[in-house]
């Protein structure tokens, strides 16, 4: 589903984000990424999003090279592609339901589609009872909830959350990575990256530890 050969990233020319880095990740895994801040946690879900290009090195996505593809191909991988980011990134102006439908207008979906998408994937994440509610009236477990159903209406194979509960208490925490934990079981390939000990901890799954842009450790954690 996902690899990566001898991958390379550059921030300036004195310092490297990802060093020779190698993974594979199998179709339907879920796998937590850790590691210190600066790590190269994040740089490494926006090369898997084409949100940022690799210096050196291969990315393949369900077999597709996404290192060499061109700009105007980037928007059909990423509709196989969700993303879900720490500050939620959901526009205040729009509802609920407009910010979790915005995918699928964008994809030129049917109207009578994207109302039932949507509320397929409110129900899912348990937010469906908020639809006409705007952001700002929302706690912030409930804006998680919304920017990860928008990560799904897509029904993507792949979902990537960066820090998904950085901005979140411990219980809150927990169950937004149980939500995650549910969307799995649907066949999802998952990758979380995380810093927080109480997730990867409790919920054993495969662990990849990042350090200075390399990968020291992969496997179930202690």
């Amino acid at each position: 589903m996902i690899q990566l050969f001898h991958v390379y990233k550059y921030y300036r020319k004195d310092f490297l984000a990802l060093n020779d880095l190698n993974l594979k990740i199998e179709k339907g895994e879920f796998v937590f990424v850790i590691g210190s801040s600066g790590a190269g946690k994040s740089t490494l879900l926006k090369l898997l999003f084409c949100q940022e290009r690799a210096d050196e090195g291969q990315i393949l996505i369900g077999g597709q090279n996404v290192s060499r593809i061109q700009e105007a191909r980037i928007p059909y991988i990423r509709r196989k592609i969700g993303f879900v980011f720490q500050d939620f990134k959901l526009i205040q102006r729009k509802t609920v339901f407009e910010n979790v439908a915005l995918p699928l207008v964008i994809s030129g979906i049917s109207r009578s589609d994207i109302k039932k998408r949507v509320n397929e994937v409110l129900k899912m994440v348990r937010i469906e009872h908020k639809h006409d509610q705007r952001p700002s009236f929302l706690s912030g477990g409930e804006q998680q909830r919304v920017a990860i159903a928008r990560a799904l209406v897509n029904r993507p194979a792949i979902l990537l959350a960066d820090e998904p509960t950085g901005n979140l208490d411990d219980e809150l925490s927990l169950d937004i990575v149980e939500l995650l934990r549910n969307i799995h079981t649907t066949g999802t390939t998952v990758v979380v990256a995380t810093h927080d000990r109480h997730l990867f901890s409790k919920i054993l799954r495969r662990t990849l530890v990042l350090q200075q842009g390399k990968i020291v450790s992969d496997g179930l954690p202690e």
